[in-house]
């Protein structure tokens, strides 16, 4: 069992002419192994900083993150990234992508193959294995780098706003296959959105943040993504407790925008 634990986190970025921006203060969590948790709040909260820290892009000014009791000191395998755009290596195939990570580490040849077969049919891609990657669609794209991230075996998948360039219908295929994914593999997901009803359907965890300096400002304990996983999310939406938490929510985050402005036309 690889628990996550983000002891009392904060990250200060020094400003070239002097003075400070204090991104993250004081920030404490720990997820189970096997969580989903989605990660929400206004412009400016924090949330990639933090997604940054646990991958080991950054390194915080304060505080430390284990995973498993291990001390994260920077990127590692047991932790895979899916960003927004896919970074995938374009002018390979689709197979060539998914199988990037388990031939850099020695991974044999058929036993690379018979993995990658079996994600890029997870994914739904099969047919499309032998295609340039810039031949495909962008929701096909984010398939892809979903399983080039799953090929690699992490113990948590870090999600920086997978789904915020795909068109709607779009979105919610993908949002669906999140879940099932999740479901299949019992990885630990972290995911981060603008969306409101994203972090809802897909966090059996939510994060409310608040904005700079960064913090958790509430958090749900939800039954969404349980109900969401291989049924219909729109019939999920029908649930009496989703509009009521929606609205909550909303709500929460307008009123945080609405201070953030007003301390902006105070600094004007």
């Amino acid at each position: 069992m690889s628990d996550l634990l983000i002891d009392n986190i904060s990250m200060r970025f020094d400003l070239p002419g002097g003075g400070h921006v204090q991104a993250l203060q004081n920030v404490t969590l720990n997820i189970k192994s096997g969580e989903l948790m989605s990660v929400l709040g206004p412009s400016g909260c924090g949330k990639t900083t933090l997604l940054n820290i646990v991958a080991g892009f950054l390194a915080p000014t304060d505080g430390q993150i284990t995973l498993d009791t291990v001390p994260v000191v920077g990127p590692a395998p047991e932790r895979g990234m899916v960003f927004q755009q896919g970074a995938l290596f374009e002018w390979m195939s689709v197979r060539d992508n998914v199988a990037f990570g388990p031939d850099m580490k020695g991974m044999s040849r058929k036993e690379s193959a018979q993995n990658v077969d079996h994600l890029l049919e997870v994914v739904g891609l099969k047919d499309f294995k032998e295609k340039a990657v810039y031949e495909l669609s962008g929701g096909m794209q984010q398939r892809v780098a979903l399983a080039r991230c799953l090929a690699n075996d992490p113990d948590v998948i870090l999600m920086d706003e997978p789904l915020g360039a795909l068109d709607a219908l779009t979105r919610e295929k993908m949002q669906s296959l999140v879940l099932d994914l999740w479901k299949e593999t019992g990885k630990t997901i972290i995911l981060i959105t603008h969306s409101v009803e994203e972090a809802l359907l897909l966090g059996e965890r939510l994060l409310v943040m608040a904005p700079r300096p960064g913090r958790v400002h509430k958090e749900y304990r939800l039954p969404f993504a349980d109900l969401g996983a291989g049924n219909d999310l729109r019939e999920v939406k029908k649930h009496p407790e989703y509009n009521k938490t929606r609205e909550e929510i909303l709500g929460m985050i307008w009123d945080m925008e609405e201070e953030i402005m007003g301390r902006t036309e105070e600094s004007a």
